[in-house]
């Protein structure tokens, strides 16, 4: 195992042009819901890359596609790790980079994990980054020649959770003083999500790093996206395998099925295997979920120039 820092692995990352991916914080100022502390980001090198802990300072990290490629579609992308880390190489760097070879420019969301050394809120942290994450996109349209309305979120595991989050969240956005920028999704693309938070299909240690071992009734009920979906909720593309051991896969179905009764367009594919946290290459079948993925962005549109 190898320990590096954060800074020099975001410093190593390239797009698919050779330059560098540019890492925006995400925060002009003071960030919110957030105090002293003596909580330090970390960086370990594992398997299937880098795992980011204890994250301070949230940061959006770009990756753009060839000129001739744009189409104006952005997806800030969510990595997982059980709330408690973030996959961000397999589950950030790596897809973003295969989104912007199909026109996409991918903002991989560097978001803070609860903490409740360094956040009065802990339950709040994440959702707020990804809301900010959202408004910050808005605000770079211009700069990165983006449509405002075709802004997806995508997530992977604890990071589907939180895209499910905000993309059920959005009629009341957290925090002190919002603003009037939209914070809604055009679309989510949630892996292996963890979506509900309910004792029969949750998954325990992302339920008690976000709200809490002894959390109440109404925030188990809260944090439930399946619960949280309305006719407004955006169009949705799920994948999970089904022996998933970590995440079992009734959280993609529930949340189809509650996207179904609101007359929500989704698609879902399932795989008979491929366990938990494969990324982009669910190793037991040739099939390419990214493949699907593409056949259903083109079909919504959102590839089109």
């Amino acid at each position: 195992m190898l320990s590096l820092t954060t800074a020099a692995h975001l410093h190593a990352q390239t797009t698919a042009a050779g330059t560098a991916a540019p890492v925006l914080p995400l925060y002009a100022g003071a960030i919110p819901d957030s105090k002293p502390s003596q909580v330090q980001e970390t960086s370990v090198t594992e398997g299937v890359g880098v795992r980011i802990s204890n994250v301070i300072q949230p940061t959006l990290t770009v990756y753009t596609p060839a000129r001739d490629r744009a189409n104006g579609t952005s997806v800030i992308i969510c990595p997982g790790g059980g709330y408690a880390r973030l996959a961000i190489d397999h589950e950030g760097y790596d897809v973003a980079k295969r989104l912007a070879d199909i026109g996409i420019t991918a903002f991989v969301l560097k978001y803070r994990l609860p903490n409740e050394h360094s956040q009065p809120d802990k339950s709040i942290a994440p959702l707020l980054d990804a809301q900010q994450a959202l408004r910050m996109v808005r605000q770079l349209a211009p700069k990165y020649n983006l449509n405002p309305e075709r802004i997806g979120l995508m997530g992977f595991s604890a990071g589907g959770h939180l895209a499910a989050t905000a993309g059920t969240h959005f009629a009341r956005p957290v925090g002190d003083n919002p603003g009037p920028v939209s914070v809604r999704p055009a679309f989510l693309v949630l892996l292996y999500p963890v979506i509900s938070f309910s004792d029969s299909i949750m998954q325990k240690g992302s339920r008690d790093n976000l709200i809490g071992a002894t959390a109440s009734p109404d925030q188990v009920r809260r944090y439930s996206n399946e619960l949280q979906v309305t006719a407004q909720t955006p169009p949705t593309f799920l994948v999970h395998a089904e022996d998933d051991k970590t995440v079992p896969v009734q959280n993609s179905i529930v949340f189809y099925q509650a996207l179904h009764r609101h007359h929500v367009p989704a698609e879902m594919h399932l795989y008979p295997k491929g366990g938990h946290g494969f990324g982009m290459n669910n190793a037991t079948t040739k099939d390419q979920w990214m493949d699907r993925l593409q056949n259903w962005l083109d079909a919504n549109g959102w590839l089109t120039k």
